[in-house]
């Protein structure tokens, strides 16, 4: 399939100069990068159907079998 894509000149910039760093073509970055975005909002999707359906009790349920204890040094830093 071909598509007509306008970019900003900026973002042009940006995509051709990572594209080259990753040695891989604009057109293989533009495609991975949409398969990430649409994977993603699929799997937003399927969650929040997932969560009308009850299963957030299973998920509490699971949780609760996580013991409970102080997070890790690195956890914490910044606060």
């Amino acid at each position: 399939m071909n598509i007509a894509l306008r970019l900003p000149e900026s973002l042009g910039k940006n995509l051709k100069a990572f594209a080259k760093r990753e040695k891989i073509s604009m057109n293989q970055l533009i495609a991975t990068a949409i398969a990430e975005k649409l994977s993603a909002m699929e799997t937003y999707d399927y969650l929040q159907e997932r969560s009308k359906e009850g299963d957030a009790a299973h998920l509490k349920s699971m949780l609760s079998l996580v013991p409970e204890r102080e997070p890790e040094k690195f956890d914490k830093k910044g606060r």
